[in-house]
């Protein structure tokens, strides 16, 4: 489920899934539609003037709240288009006592979204003067693999990797992660198994598989 809205000044807008139709003077919340890949929570804030983004100040404070909730951040980005857009992906830890207990639920986003939108706003963390988005999710279920753990805590997955340096003459593989040891990432392609430098990677991430 996703759930969007912006807040301009007096008014709320709700943005359900690139909607902008105003609905009312407070914010609203609905199931709008199923998210496909992902579960998120979103909120707008007015921010204050400041001279640059800082996102390593950004991530530390989003790294508090999501730790006050047991959870991490996975990623953070920020976008500048016809809107700007603050996007923090938090995820939970995996526990191997309780491996089933691994999502992130509406709620999860919904409380990292209500806590974080109020510690930027006090410190100050997002610049200029025009309002922004926040939007708090889950990683997703094709999400990226972006540290040497990925790799090992969803060996079995099939994934998509793209390299900066071919190996056996291939610049993009696609096959089932078969563990992460001493830089060295180990890849099923059909019948073989390769060895691919985490160092060569330039980016990747999981397939869904239905």
């Amino acid at each position: 489920m996703a759930l969007r809205f912006q807040c301009l000044e007096d008014y709320t807008k709700l943005l359900p899934d690139r909607s902008n139709k105003p609905v009312g003077a407070s914010p609203l919340f609905c199931w709008p539609h199923e998210a496909v890949w992902g579960i998120g929570v979103f909120g707008g804030r007015k921010c204050r003037p400041q001279n640059r983004m800082d996102l390593d100040r950004i991530r530390e404070a989003a790294e508090r709240v999501a730790r006050s909730e047991g959870l991490e951040i996975f990623d953070l980005e920020w976008k500048v288009g016809k809107q700007r857009l603050l996007r923090v992906y938090i995820d939970r830890p995996p526990d191997p006592a309780h491996p089933g207990e691994s999502g992130i639920s509406h709620k999860d986003c919904e409380r990292v979204s209500e806590q974080l939108s109020v510690i930027l706003d006090v410190e100050e963390l997002v610049p200029g003067g025009a309002s922004y988005v926040l939007e708090v999710s889950s990683p997703g279920l094709d999400r990226k693999l972006i540290k040497p753990a990925d790799y090992e805590r969803f060996t079995g997955r099939l994934a998509k990797i793209w390299l900066n340096e071919p190996v056996e003459n291939q610049k993009f593989l696609e096959g089932r992660l078969a563990g992460y040891m001493d830089g060295v990432v180990k890849v099923a392609v059909r019948d073989r198994e390769l060895a691919v430098p985490y160092a060569a990677i330039r980016k990747a991430n999981l397939v869904v598989e239905l």
